[in-house]
């Protein structure tokens, strides 16, 4: 009988015993409600880093991203502005950001926002290279889409300039010019960007392409088979649409030339 008595005992303090280590369980396992993943850096695309494709590629991995829209009381106004460096293989002017002029009213800045993981931010610097990076405060973005804005963390935004304070205070660098000669507007660039801002729909593209100013006559059109794009971009159709549907891309649509009349029409000194 004590045997038995003894085994029964036994039994019932187990019993007792893992009752009590599931409720440490339990009560443990609630502690990690509300708890998030730190992040520290995130980056504003307003250009080709809108693409997945192109912001991937330099991270590395897949860079998920959340559309959204610097307010026009930042001060600063998306423009084809940046020329690429000396050296470069071909030169073109890409976008930037530029401080807004006295008498020009705020445009807001539709664009991507995602988050720079580790090594990331050296990587898009290094990417970014002639552009300054300076911080945006979370008051001067709206979130486009369903998803929330980050609660915590800095987020950045490259802009064209020598130094982070020369650009907030407006002074532009030599890089900062308008399209010219040697330097137009690339199609090849512009899918980039348009594409990016279609993986939003097409109301995302035109506003991006509408709030960019700095649109030029030296614009050419460097597609792969430019004469028939769609063979290797499917999307060149949207993106020709959407240029020609926004008044300040459509403008200057028709100056876009084809590489072996692009000399011809925009040399310096040869009639229009």
């Amino acid at each position: 009988m004590k045997y038995f008595a003894r085994t029964r005992l036994i039994r019932v303090a187990l019993v007792v015993a893992v009752a009590w280590i599931g409720l440490v369980v339990r009560a443990g396992a609630g502690d990690w409600q509300g708890q998030k993943i730190p992040a520290t850096n995130f980056i504003v695309g307003y250009g080709s880093l809108i693409n997945s494709a192109s912001r991937d590629s330099t991270a590395g991995e897949p860079t998920p991203a959340i559309p959204v829209r610097v307010l026009g009381s930042f001060g600063y106004i998306r423009s084809w502005n940046h020329h690429s460096p000396p050296g470069s293989p071909a030169g073109f002017t890409a976008l930037g950001l530029r401080k807004q002029k006295p008498e020009e009213s705020g445009v807001t800045i539709n664009g991507v926002l995602y988050e720079a993981k580790g090594a990331d931010m050296t990587k898009f610097d290094e990417r970014e290279a002639g552009y300054v990076r300076i911080e945006v405060p979370i008051s001067q973005i709206e979130a486009v889409g369903w998803q929330r804005l980050p609660e915590t963390g800095h987020l950045w935004i490259y802009v064209t300039g020598k130094s982070a304070a020369e650009a907030i205070q407006g002074v532009a660098d030599e890089s900062s010019r308008e399209p010219d000669f040697d330097h137009p507007l690339l199609q090849s660039y512009i899918d980039v960007v348009v594409e990016g801002g279609m993986e939003y729909g097409p109301d995302f593209a035109r506003e991006l392409l509408d709030t960019t100013v700095g649109w030029s006559r030296f614009w050419l059109n460097d597609r792969e088979l430019a004469r028939r794009p769609w063979v290797h971009d499917p999307e060149a159709a949207a993106v020709d649409k959407a240029l020609a549907s926004t008044q300040a891309s459509a403008e200057f649509l028709a100056s876009r030339a084809f590489p072996e009349m692009y000399g011809e029409h925009l040399r310096p000194g040869v009639a229009k």
